[in-house]
């Protein structure tokens, strides 16, 4: 390695150490695509082109990200005085000292008086300054300066494998590269370790790590050797220069989606680098749905809206062409009953039996679905819990960016919750976590919901099993029940939201359960359908169960990945409303979305109310006009009459017609443009909506709306839906809880 450093050149021999990270850095990341390639499995077929775009591109995106990578380096090699001079070693420290702080206040009050920006957010700034401050307290070919740039190789080093392994983890769990979720999972940083370190020998890993990173550096530490037989700083500075300029053009000239274009979504994802991608997911937290979107003109876009909101029950309370409050009005008295919204972690519709799977995951779900009007063409609003709570909360599309959950000036929106608190309900958000994670407190506290987590389990509680994401869904209905209890004690209804966790990696759950090991997807899977199971059988017994309306569905299905951007079986979940006192079972296999969860609800409780949500109630929706939203934090998609339109920043857009059973989908000839102004007009009308504030609940949102007066003769079931057979049986008698469905 040596002969490719030799050269009589003081400034190349002063750079030499950065050449040799180059090389390093270049090479962990071609075995890190080879090693996401054989994971991809038959995901990427080995066709020349194929691999040729993942690795040639992909080294396009490595030359990038070794530019802003290498900057510590580059400013060690540049600062770091050659020899001593005839200035005494502490004055010259000093009087650099006092340049670098300079330096540092002008670059913050910079900020402050261009942006009005406070210390609070600038402090990131000052780091650089800190970085670079000790680097004239040493000279370069000094045995100081020699291990300083050994130690500071050698970090680097371990910092790079670190991240290396990092994505192959996070490539196990959601076949992508580093995006928004990587970004999420910085937040939360107590979560995500303890789930890490539960999930995985992270000790062993990490030792392993530090033995390879020591035999990369004893191989090449001759790259790192410090020698330079005269340069200057002016000298060194040229090269600072071109490095700055570099920067600048690859920031203006490259984006993380110019990787996007063979239409297999694993073969752009290798071609990507991932630490490139992280800093492009962070760039994109909140985007700006009017800057980097299809728009329509505001008018347009707000009358089209409009349109697509208007249903037989509802009636537009203002001829403000801008205002989306409507009232809903049903025949008859409404039903008063209490209600439980289960939303589970990670339920895909590929875990049940009802769906195709032989694994016998799920025998409580199955046999409930005869006995429960059950949605069998559902698909989720997103990828991560916050979007499913977002849907199942606020019925909104998935705006771009960041979940409204997580966004700032997020209090006091039209909730679910609001509705029932109106007519005297208790509205409870039960977690089994701490809710701090995702702000779901914050949220949820301050948008109707009174929010109760692990905190408030008895000290003196039994708790079954317990990780980082909270106790076992057993204790998590215990308390629910509790709440429960409370409530119909003093007099009120309840609405209880109760989120689980155990269907989560680390998969752990509470020995003799279930048949299937601990620590495992399907041993969790079965878990969660136990304890629904006998979450109800408790509930059974109470007295009042009969007046209690039970909605299970799931936040997100358990993986994202497919070949299309967004593979539409990775959204496909399951809904069940269990009232058998109320409601007569049927399936219903009409397409819905996950915002329409909340209306449809309503809807069968006979509710008239006030709404500005932009889902539908599915009973009250011409079958022409269903759809669904599944989305990722900036494809936001829209899925209609077997067609997926998708919206991506930069104005672009994509048609597809999907394949609902793989996931693939094929262009669709030629565009639908009456479904790109609807998806448009949704997305675009969202974003706005919440940026102006016009989400806000009001005042006038509590006025009473007179019902339709009641019909003369009951009214049938929906033609749309689809009974279930009167001879149907529940679930094995090997299920303890299955037999309890039929009461």
């Amino acid at each position: 390695m040596s002969d490719l450093f030799t050269t009589p050149s003081p400034l190349r021999l002063r750079f030499r150490p950065l050449w040799w990270l180059g090389i390093t850095y270049l090479a962990i990341s071609f075995v890190t695509r080879v090693v996401l390639l054989v994971m991809s499995g038959s995901n990427v077929p080995h066709t020349p082109r194929n691999l040729l775009y993942a690795f040639g591109m992909g080294l396009g995106y490595d030359l990038v990200t070794f530019v802003y990578l290498a900057w510590p380096m580059v400013l060690l090699l540049w600062l770091v005085p050659t020899r001593s001079g005839r200035t005494p070693p502490l004055l010259r420290w000093l009087l650099y000292a006092f340049c670098v702080a300079l330096a540092c206040v002008l670059c913050v009050g910079a900020l402050h008086l261009i942006y009005h920006a406070s210390l609070k957010v600038t402090w990131p700034a000052i780091l650089p300054f800190l970085f670079v401050l000790p680097l004239a307290g040493f000279t370069y070919t000094s045995r100081v300066g020699q291990w300083v740039v050994y130690g500071f190789g050698l970090l680097l080093v371990y910092g790079l494998l670190f991240i290396a392994a990092s994505e192959l983890v996070f490539w196990n769990e959601f076949s992508v590269r580093f995006n928004f979720i990587a970004v999420d999972y910085l937040v939360y940083t107590t979560e995500v370790i303890g789930n890490i370190r539960e999930s995985y020998p992270i000790w062993r890993w990490l030792a392993l790590l530090v033995v390879l990173a020591l035999v990369i550096f004893f191989v090449g530490r001759r790259g790192l050797r410090a020698r330079d037989s005269g340069s200057r700083v002016w000298q060194r500075g040229k090269l600072v220069l071109l490095w700055l300029a570099l920067t600048v053009v690859s920031v203006f000239a490259v984006n993380g989606g110019m990787k996007d274009r063979t239409g297999n979504t694993y073969v752009d994802e290798l071609a990507g680098n991932g630490i490139y991608q992280f800093f492009a997911a962070f760039r994109s937290s909140h985007l700006d749905y009017a800057k980097f979107y299809r728009t329509l003109p505001d008018d347009q876009a707000y009358a089209r809206l409009r349109q697509l909101l208007q249903t037989p029950d509802a009636t537009f309370i203002s001829d403000d062409p801008r205002d989306l409050t409507r009232a809903i009005r049903h025949a008859g008295p409404e039903k008063h009953l209490n209600v439980v919204l289960i939303s589970v972690e990670s339920l895909s519709g590929d875990y049940l039996g009802t769906f195709g799977n032989r694994e016998q995951l799920t025998p409580y779900l199955d046999s409930l679905v005869d006995h429960s009007v059950f949605f069998d063409n559902l698909y989720a609003n997103g990828t991560r819990t916050v979007r499913g709570l977002e849907a199942l909360a606020l019925s909104v599309p998935p705006t771009p960016g960041d979940s409204l959950i997580r966004e700032h000036d997020n209090e006091d929106l039209f909730s679910l919750a609001s509705i029932f608190n109106d007519r005297g309900y208790q509205s409870d958000f039960v977690y089994g976590g701490y809710g701090q994670f995702d702000n779901m407190n914050y949220f949820f506290g301050h948008n109707g919901y009174r929010d109760v987590d692990r905190r408030d389990i008895p000290k003196d509680a039994t708790i079954h099993g317990q990780n980082v994401w909270g106790v076992a869904d057993e204790d998590l209905y215990t308390l629910a029940l509790g709440q429960m209890d409370e409530i119909h004690a003093q007099g009120k209804p309840f609405f209880l939201h109760i989120m689980t966790t155990s269907n989560h990696r680390p998969y752990t759950f509470p020995d003799n359960r279930v048949k299937f090991p601990n620590q495992s997807r399907a041993g969790a899977v079965a878990y969660t359908d136990w304890a629904i199971g006998d979450f109800i059988k408790r509930a059974r017994a109470k007295p009042y169960f009969d007046d209690t309306v039970f909605v299970i569905t799931a936040d997100h299905c358990a993986s994202s990945a497919g070949k299309t951007s967004l593979p539409i079986n990775r959204y496909h979940i399951p809904l069940w409303i269990y009232a058998p006192a109320h409601f007569k079972p049927e399936r219903v296999q009409r397409l819905m979305g996950q915002l329409d969860i909340p209306p449809t609800l309503l809807g069968m409780l006979n509710f008239s109310y006030r709404t500005r949500f932009f889902g539908h109630d599915l009973f009250a929706l011409p079958p022409e006009r269903e759809h669904a939203f599944p989305g990722t934090y900036e494809k936001l998609g829209y899925l209609q009459d077997d067609v997926l339109t998708i919206l991506e920043p930069r104005r672009r857009l994509e048609q597809l017609k999907p394949d609902y059973a793989t996931g693939d989908a094929t262009p669709a000839q030629p565009l639908r443009q009456s479904l790109i102004d609807d998806a448009v007009a949704y997305y675009q009308v969202a974003s706005e909506q919440f940026a102006s504030g016009a989400m806000r609940r009001r005042p006038e949102d509590s006025t009473k709306v007179e019902p339709l007066p009641a019909p003369a003769a009951s009214v049938p079931a929906p033609a749309a839906s689809v009974p279930a057979p009167a001879t149907s049986a529940p679930a094995p008698a090997t299920s303890t809880a299955a037999a309890q469905v039929t009461g």
